[in-house]
């Protein structure tokens, strides 16, 4: 991982040095200055991914030294020193752009906690921004993208698979890219350059499986009125790649075998077989042989397909490739809707490696494409994200510092109130509510003092 630089820009000598000993324990390099004019030659020079700002510094201000690194340099986490004085200010400062605040004197827990949490952002935008470097250069497998190593494992059975003439099957749950793992295979092996097709066995009846797979002479049957090339047909010299295949009805299955056998195949209503050289790779979610065991599913067309088996992971085996996924879905939806959303902002991504993903990379897919659609600005927020996603995250928000309301305020009255001394005249000026106010959000969240 990436070494960040950190600034410390304080004239008090005592609490920069607090300050850069817990950003040095983080593993930042710091450096520490007592004006802010040097402070910004210095990351004219060098720029710095942290900057802890004082609010009052001998030559500048530090809103105008904040406002200064926002415009001239991106990506950068600012954080505002303040005393007990001027909290009204360090608010203002984070409507402005500062990620957060402290208060002098620090509390060495708060300081950690704050240092920590833009330490996270900053290695989640960096992890963010090689994962798009990643993407420009030449994806392994083109839309069929992974980095952990199950997936690798995936993909080094695919090369090896690819160019031998034999038959898959791919053992996967819907959503994980059966189809777009088929035409890998299909794009590495020697039939490269002949036709892939596709064919989904599930939700048919036997008739238009047959008609579809086989093809049919005109007049075969009612409705016949010309002659149709089957799938099976279509691809010859390629590759079938057919999905569901647990799904196929136990007639079908038969014939399906017979052409794997035979390497001809007979349309329905001919009298002439076709000579067929195809490759054939298989999909199902089912276990077959807990089908072949129940009589669903036969047990010499499973061997005969299940001459190599692939297992893909759900996305939930492999969350690491999670970042990945989701940056290479916003760059195809950007090109796709014409937009140009670049990032995806830390609480986002946090949000998308601990869902579960029932629908698998499909449904990351979705997600994002329902995101970069809604998006107005440069970067994804909560609000792209699906309702349903946000309830379901909810129970892990606070550990993501995305806390309701309620708690927002409770902790900040209480954080007013340790720094006034709890003195509430003080806490009063500082939130700016009448002292009736106070005392009620004081006995509703339990924080009531006697001390005036």
């Amino acid at each position: 991982m990436r070494s960040f630089r950190a600034a410390v820009v304080d004239d008090e000598s005592q609490a920069a040095k607090l300050v850069a000993r817990a950003l040095e324990k983080l593993g930042f390099e710091v450096e520490s200055f007592g004006l802010g004019h040097r402070f910004l030659a210095r990351m004219a020079e060098a720029p710095f991914q942290l900057v802890f700002i004082d609010l009052k510094l001998p030559d500048m201000n530090g809103i105008d030294i904040l406002e200064t690194v926002k415009t001239n340099f991106e990506n950068v986490e600012a954080v505002i020193i303040t005393g007990h004085g001027s909290i009204p200010s360090a608010v203002e400062a984070t409507a402005k752009g500062a990620a957060n605040y402290i208060v002098k004197p620090f509390r060495l827990q708060e300081l950690k906690t704050v240092a920590r949490e833009a330490l996270e952002k900053l290695e989640l935008r960096e992890e963010n921004r090689r994962l798009k470097d990643a993407l420009d250069e030449a994806p392994p497998f083109k839309d069929f993208l992974g980095a952990s190593k199950v997936m690798l494992d995936v993909f080094a059975m695919i090369r090896k698979v690819a160019g031998v003439n034999c038959n898959v099957l791919l053992q996967a749950d819907t959503g994980t890219g059966k189809e777009r793992a088929a035409k890998v295979i299909h794009d590495l092996s020697p039939r490269k350059d002949k036709t892939f097709v596709s064919f989904n066995c599930g939700g048919f009846t036997e008739e238009l499986i047959s008609s579809e797979l086989f093809g049919h002479e005109k007049g075969a049957f009612t409705g016949a009125t010309a002659t149709k090339i089957g799938l099976l047909e279509s691809a010859n010299g390629g590759t079938v790649f057919l999905d569901e295949i647990g799904e196929m009805p136990l007639n079908m299955q038969v014939k399906l075998l017979h052409v794997i056998q035979e390497r001809r195949i007979l349309r329905v209503g001919g009298t002439q077989h076709v000579d067929l050289d195809i490759r054939i790779i298989a999909a199902t979610n089912k276990d077959l042989q807990e089908a072949m065991a129940a009589g669903e599913f036969r047990e010499d067309l499973f061997y005969r397909l299940n001459v190599v088996r692939i297992y893909l992971p759900a996305l939930a085996e492999r969350k690491e490739d999670i970042p990945l996924l989701a940056n290479h879905f916003l760059g195809t939806f950007n090109a796709r809707f014409g937009k140009s959303v670049q990032s995806i902002s830390p609480q986002v991504m946090e949000i998308l490696t601990q869902y579960n993903y029932p629908g698998n990379v499909r449904e990351l897919e979705n997600i994002i494409q329902r995101a970069v659609a809604l998006a107005d600005g440069d970067t994804i927020g909560m609000r792209e994200l699906p309702p349903d996603l946000l309830n379901l995250s909810f129970s892990n928000l606070g550990a993501l510092g995305l806390l309701p309301l309620e708690e927002v305020e409770r902790r900040h009255i209480q954080h007013v109130m340790e720094a006034a001394g709890n003195n509430k005249g003080v806490a009063c000026s500082i939130l700016g509510i009448p002292r009736t106010t106070l005392w009620r959000r004081l006995k509703k969240y339990g924080l009531d003092s006697d001390d005036d």
